[in-house]
């Protein structure tokens, strides 16, 4: 296995959890809704004590322990809908298990700003990074975190047949209180993402689906 990164401690030779976080590098993608991902990457590195910064691959990342568990973070250098590449170069360089040693992290249309759902597998069905990252790995078996943007609209905000905002939305900076929201929505990620490591997917699904199910009401948009 590869050995320590340049200027961080030394770790244990177990084989790394890779957590990447999808978005768009650039100053001006910062606060946009499509960069969910990298939000909840930065918040989990805030909370670790690490900053992003190091270089593997097509990816920047840092490295640090979270449930006893040595841990990459990443965030894709190559755009959204190239996001597939980095992941899989992560995934050839740490010799990981896609289906068992990957969490993706990105942002989610169809879920209301506020929440978000973990699953373990399933399509990308509309996103392009989610695609990316299937393509370039093969296989729809790797657990994902959907970080919930869709904007609470009125009814005749929303287009004919019920198509809701897209590209222009995403890729626009988030309004204030809206990341209030988002900010608050980012502590409890990072919590599942802990949970994942420390008692599985399937616990945390169990804890964290359902209480964003019955945040929202029966009402339930996600695409399955």
């Amino acid at each position: 296995m590869p050995g320590s990164i340049a200027g961080e401690p030394e770790i244990s030779p177990e084989g790394p959890f890779l957590i990447v976080g999808l978005g768009n590098p650039g100053l001006e993608y910062l606060w946009t809704p499509h960069n969910a991902g990298f939000m909840a990457i930065d918040r989990i590195a805030q909370q670790e004590g690490v900053v992003v910064q190091n270089r593997r691959g097509r990816a920047a990342t840092a490295t640090c322990r979270l449930a006893g568990r040595r841990v990459v973070l990443a965030k894709p250098e190559t755009f959204m809908n190239l996001s597939g590449v980095a992941v899989a170069a992560l995934v050839e360089e740490f010799e990981a298990d896609p289906a068992r040693d990957l969490l993706v992290i990105y942002d989610e249309l169809d879920l209301a700003l506020g929440t978000f759902k973990i699953r373990e597998r399933g399509s990308p069905a509309g996103h392009n990074g989610a695609r990316s990252v299937t393509g370039a790995l093969g296989t729809q078996e790797w657990l994902r975190l959907r970080i919930g943007v869709g904007p609470q609209l009125p009814s005749e905000a929303v287009a004919p047949g019920g198509r809701r905002p897209g590209r222009d939305y995403l890729l626009s900076p988030m309004r204030k209180k809206d990341l209030a929201v988002m900010d608050e929505v980012l502590d409890r990620v990072a919590t599942a993402v802990r949970r994942i490591l420390e008692q599985g997917p399937a616990a945390a699904m169990n804890e964290f689906n359902r209480k964003d199910d019955k945040d929202r009401g029966s009402d339930d948009s996600d695409r399955k």
